[in-house]
């Protein structure tokens, strides 16, 4: 098919030199993609690099402890992402002797491998014509087709994915389905796509139609919920501090916080101080002050965290067990991280 041989010869002319295109390496191919969902390519990049020489087998990732996996990845977001991978790379490694499912319907049983993983990895690694339907992948076929269907409603999923796959070119499936994220990723961008340069700008209805602005269609996405964060960050007179670990199925599960107070809107010191959690941790005296002047807003997928980081010292805590100098040794929320580079506990 043209659409499919124009996509090919493109991506051979125009892909970008990036390592796990390099290698049918089950391992490698699945590192990459969980590291690439939902985030940029530069900055998988250098995690991608970390984690392979760090866990230079699925073995190697295996029998790291989840909270070593956590820290590495902080920074990328999502920590389920990274959670599922150590989970599977057990599996695999405990459960398969390290070999890994080769085909579609196998990967997608393994936890936190999707539709598009598993196709990823089927193609890639072992060349099975099974199509891959990523972000760019909605983006060229919605426009390229004009099709209107929201590509995140069930009808859509499943249209754009029975769509892609009469699309694939079956004696070279690995080839195609880079070809045509990459195409999508470089060419035919979310905005000002290079549509003048285009090799299907003349059969791409979108193109002919002036609808370029307004495809894909999405439907509208679930109301953004204002959560209000005060971290009590503790300094004691020998130099102490209070992490704790998340525990639970929401955010940030498994990563380390300093003692939280969340309340229904921003406080001021004394409306803190007058707050029964903050009584019951700090007994003894203590002087407090706010870090950050402004609070921070960290923006989650359907949640907005609006942040105060409060200094408090008090000189002896028994539940402050944690030695500054060993902070960085603790996976945290990468809010909480940059908080960290900005803070010098010597010198506030």
């Amino acid at each position: 098919m043209k659409f499919s041989n124009t996509l090919v010869y493109w991506y051979l002319q125009n892909k970008r030199d990036l390592p796990w295109r390099k290698t049918k390496n089950p391992y490698f191919i699945w590192l990459s993609e969980i590291m690439l969902q939902q985030t940029r390519v530069a900055q998988s990049l250098a995690y991608y690099n970390k984690f392979t020489t760090a866990f230079p087998t699925v073995f190697d990732l295996a029998k790291a402890d989840e909270s070593t996996v956590l820290k590495m990845w902080q920074g990328l977001g999502y920590y389920s992402r990274a959670r599922n991978l150590h989970f599977t790379a057990k599996y695999i490694s405990n459960e398969l002797n390290g070999k890994f499912p080769s085909t579609y319907k196998e990967l997608i049983k393994l936890k936190g491998i999707g539709d598009y993983t598993a196709s990823a990895i089927a193609s890639f690694a072992f060349n099975e014509p099974t199509a891959v339907v990523d972000g760019n992948v909605y983006r060229v076929l919605s426009r390229y087709f004009g099709l209107e269907t929201a590509i995140n409603s069930s009808k859509g999923i499943k249209e754009f994915k029975a769509l892609a796959e009469t699309l694939i070119d079956k004696k070279q499936p690995a080839n195609y389905n880079q070809a045509i994220m990459e195409f999508g990723a470089i060419q035919c961008k979310p905005k000002k796509p290079l549509c003048l340069f285009c090799p299907l700008s003349e059969s791409c209805v979108a193109f002919q139609n002036n609808l370029i602005d307004k495809l894909p269609v999405k439907e509208k996405k679930v109301k953004v919920k204002k959560r209000y964060f005060n971290f009590l960050v503790i300094k004691t007179g020998n130099d102490k501090t209070i992490l704790s670990e998340r525990k639970g199925k929401g955010i940030w599960q498994g990563l380390f916080q300093f003692p939280l107070i969340e309340s229904d809107k921003i406080l001021d010191k004394d409306a803190l101080m007058a707050s029964k959690e903050f009584d019951d941790l700090f007994p003894e005296e203590t002087t407090i002050a706010l870090f950050n002047k402004k609070e921070i807003v960290h923006k989650l997928s359907h949640q907005h965290l609006y942040t105060q980081f409060w200094i408090v010292e008090t000189d002896y805590l028994s539940s402050a067990k944690i030695k500054w100098s060993d902070i960085q040794d603790y996976p945290v929320p990468v809010l909480i991280g940059n908080f960290l580079e900005d803070f010098d506990p010597k010198s506030n």
